[in-house]
């Protein structure tokens, strides 16, 4: 029997698949249109990882959700932010 563990599991790996076949979306639009981004995935693998006794850091859970490391993949993939992204970036985190 499977059970909601195995599914959420199979889920997370499902989006970060989905998220690798997608490099040409940038964390700033993740974030102005979802309010997350890859960077905050390896912050909740860390975490998670963390409350299960597992000694995982920042840059080990952000080569899991990268599937590089993230200087690699920054290097290859990110581009520079344009001024419309800072902008509504700006906008919705303002608190």
């Amino acid at each position: 029997m499977t059970s909601p563990t195995d599914l959420e599991a199979a889920v997370l790996r499902r989006l970060i698949a989905h998220l690798d076949e997608r490099k040409d979306v940038q964390n700033i639009d993740l974030m102005n249109l979802a309010g997350f981004c890859r960077n905050c995935l390896s912050k909740w693998y860390r975490d998670a990882a963390q409350e299960a006794g597992l000694d995982v850091d920042y840059e080990q859970a952000r080569e899991r959700v990268y599937g590089m490391p993230y200087s690699e993949w920054k290097a290859r993939y990110q581009t520079p932010v344009s001024d419309a992204q800072q902008a509504l970036y700006a906008q919705r985190n303002e608190h």
